[in-house]
């Protein structure tokens, strides 16, 4: 019984030192190819988009490799019809931009300079701390052999740009594998609600994506418009800035307002103070009042949610993490309702309750 015993014990702990083993090597892996984890699920989410008009032309009796192909033509085309109207003109403003930066730097940092002097209590708490105004805009030097070096890796994104292509197109043209692996997952008893999850999350999806395809084209039609009207130098740039803001919920804003009324600052103070006006009035007109319409009969998340997961995952994963946050809230709101929610029966007084804690 003894020599028994001491078996058990000794196979039990091998077992143990085995599967700690195991997971410790499992979680190192998955930390080395986080990046790569990260850019599946984004290929996924693209390729749940993309999917909704194949599965329509597939409906129709078309077959699912020529409706891919139909879709997949239609994209790049648009992109490649896009691409040629706009690229040549956007890198000539990119070029001037880019070769006057000295000219909006000296022009920016003397009338800061200049407003300093009015407030010379400000001036010297500054002056005494080491810093100014010149040092604290970038250097101009430090940024241009920054883009130097990210040159380097051009190639290397290309050949990620080309897999991650490839893993878009083929899961469109045969998503039915992975998604059989997606549903073996789950117990036979969860698996209805695993499907209804996933439609769910696609439903959102393309509901996310249409929104931000519209409201990003009204916003860079108007940003063009008001730019180009103002003489702001790149209005084809700061556009094309805009198109893309709504992919990055409520912080977008800023990353497409702050450069363009920086360069306007440097035409005349009056004009970046219009072009700031103008920029927080299309952000309330956008924010408040066009995307929650595009949005809500698909999309049904609180503010606050998209903030905090933009905020998780910009500061654990940077721009890919900001990129997935919403996507990331449509499928936990998914996966919340459908497996948590749906335990329990319909609260009639639930409105009730939520406006006596309100009130």
């Amino acid at each position: 019984m003894d020599i028994k015993s001491n078996n058990g014990i000794f196979r039990t702990v091998t077992s143990i030192i085995l599967y700690t083993a195991g997971l410790i090597i499992l979680l190192w892996f998955l930390l080395k190819i986080l990046s790569i984890v990260l850019l599946g699920i984004f290929a996924i989410v693209l390729g749940l988009i993309i999917n909704a008009p194949v599965s329509r032309l597939e409906k129709k009796g078309m077959k699912r490799w020529l409706a891919s192909l139909i879709v997949f033509f239609i994209i790049f085309g648009i992109t490649a019809l896009l691409g040629w109207m706009v690229v040549p003109h956007m890198s000539d403003q990119l070029d001037v931009l880019i070769g006057n930066l000295p000219k909006y730097y000296a022009s920016v940092s003397g009338y800061l300079d200049s407003l300093l002097r009015k407030f010379p209590e400000l001036r010297k708490e500054m002056s005494e701390g080491g810093s100014s105004i010149s040092s604290a805009i970038p250097s101009i030097g430090n940024t241009v052999m920054g883009i130097g070096n990210f040159s380097f890796s051009i190639l290397g994104g290309i050949f990620v740009f080309i897999v991650f292509v490839c893993m878009v197109v083929f899961f469109v043209g045969n998503p039915k594998p992975i998604i059989e692996l997606y549903l073996t997952v789950f117990p036979v008893k969860q698996r209805e609600k695993a499907e209804n999850a996933i439609k769910h999350t696609s439903v959102m999806l393309v509901g996310w994506m249409k929104s931000n395809l519209i409201g990003g084209a009204i916003e860079a039609v108007l940003v063009y418009g008001f730019l180009t009207l103002m003489n702001v130098p790149g209005a084809l740039v700061w556009a094309a800035l805009a198109f893309f803001s709504e992919l990055v919920p409520k912080i977008g804003f800023y990353i497409m307002a702050i450069p363009p009324t920086l360069v306007a600052l440097s035409v005349s103070p009056a004009t970046a103070l219009w072009c700031l006006v103008f920029f927080l009035l299309l952000n309330e007109l956008i924010s408040d009042f066009l995307m929650p319409k595009l949005r809500s009969s698909t999309m049904n998340i609180h503010p606050m949610s998209s903030l905090f997961l933009l905020l998780a995952m910009g500061t654990a994963f940077g721009l890919t993490g900001a990129l997935l946050s919403t996507p990331l809230a449509a499928i936990i709101k998914a996966y919340y309702e459908e497996f948590y929610l749906r335990q329990f029966p319909e609260d009639p007084q639930l409105e009730q309750r939520t406006n006596d804690i309100v009130y």
